[in-house]
This record gives C-alpha cells, structure tokens and sequence, in this order.
C-alpha cells in the first residue's frame, strides 16, 4: 500500500475516525469493552497481515464492517489471557 503514510502510525491515526465510528456502533448494541485499538489489532491478525496491495478505502471498508461477533470474541480471548489476579504484595501496609 502506498498512500503518502510514513508509517502504520500516521495511518492508523488516519483511519482513527472509522475505529471510533465501530466502537459508537458496539456501544449502541452495549458491547462496552471493545476499544480502536482491539478493532485495529483484531484486522492486522486476522485480515491484513498476508494481505498486498490494500487501499485506504479497503482498511476503512474492513473496519466498519467487521463482523462484531469474531471481534468480541477475539476480545474476549485476549481479555482472558490477561493477568486479572488479585495483587496482595505487601507493600500497601
């Protein structure tokens, strides 16, 4: 892909405004914990990692349609992966 981005940074600042249009989307069907950043991530994985030649128009088209169930599932295995233990250190006494 050759847009004039420098960087996967400057387009991922690019598409932002999409990511932030899906996650509005989630949040009127009350799917709270997805973030850009998890819509973003989920598409790299699954999609556009052995992808060539995609077009901005492309990554905006597979962000507001990505299939909210993969993507909430894809979510929640990573949230679950995380480590949620209680932390008892003793320092806070």
């Amino acid at each position: 892909m050759d847009n004039g981005f420098k960087s996967v940074e400057d387009l991922y600042k690019r598409v932002l405004p999409a990511l932030r249009s899906k996650v509005k989307e989630l949040i009127r069907e009350k799917t709270t914990y997805v973030k850009e950043e998890d819509i973003w991530n989920f598409l790299v994985e699954s999609k556009w990692k052995n992808s060539s030649g995609l077009e901005l128009s492309d990554i905006v088209d597979d962000i507001l349609n990505v299939n909210n169930d993969k993507l909430k599932s894809y979510v929640k295995s990573k949230i679950r992966k995380m480590n949620r233990e209680v932390n008892l250190a003793n320092d806070i006494l």
